[in-house]
């Protein structure tokens, strides 16, 4: 099935169940669906749409909007921007960070989250893959990393026998490790409660 198939196909869906559903509110609820997919492909976010889909369907961390090596940057970034994607995710020093963006304020800021780490800690609950590398330093590993071509999205890598988790951003084309020393061991808030 193709993206333009997938889209039209869940509309004539929800615009079928919206017709048959006697309840006012809930028409409402099927119309501001529909009404978010005519969003997505009127926008043009088609294909960025179906890369989310991917991601959720992948073990992957979640996707971000934008990488900044400083806070300043971010801060520049969020500024400049004429509307800021709100509650889009960004890294910063590669901690994400959320935006909050208030349009009837020009409200801004940027909120750390601890993403990477609940996503560390469920990678080790379900278990370590072996690694698909092993280095005796950081700059070894970084330097491999950096080299790769076409990294895939996430890789569990070794240095200096502490397991380590290689990201790669395609959307943003950034590259980051993380130690699974900074897992959190416990399920994110909501993980377990659907």
């Amino acid at each position: 099935m193709t993206r333009r198939n997938l889209t039209v196909d869940v509309m004539d869906l929800l615009a079928r169940i919206r017709a048959n559903t006697p309840s006012e509110e809930e028409q409402a609820l099927l119309e501001t669906a529909i009404n978010a997919i005519l969003f997505i492909t009127s926008t043009g976010q088609r294909y960025a749409f179906a890369d989310f889909l991917k991601y959720l369907e992948s073990n992957s961390p979640p996707p971000v909007v934008a990488a900044f090596k400083t806070r300043e940057e971010a801060e520049s970034w969020l500024n400049l921007h004429p509307e800021p994607p709100d509650s889009t995710l960004v890294l910063i020093a590669d901690r994400y960070h959320t935006v909050a963006y208030s349009r009837e304020l020009n409200h801004r800021r940027l909120l750390p989250l601890t993403v990477i780490e609940y996503h560390l800690g469920r990678l080790k609950r379900e278990g370590l893959p072996p690694a698909a590398a092993s280095f005796n330093t950081r700059e070894e590993a970084e330097s491999w990393f950096m080299n790769q071509s076409a990294p895939p999205e996430q890789t569990f890598i070794q240095i200096a026998s502490d397991d380590y988790l290689a990201v790669f951003h395609r959307n943003v084309n950034h590259r980051a490790i993380y130690p699974f020393s900074m897992a959190l061991d416990e399920e994110e808030p909501g993980e377990g409660d659907s």
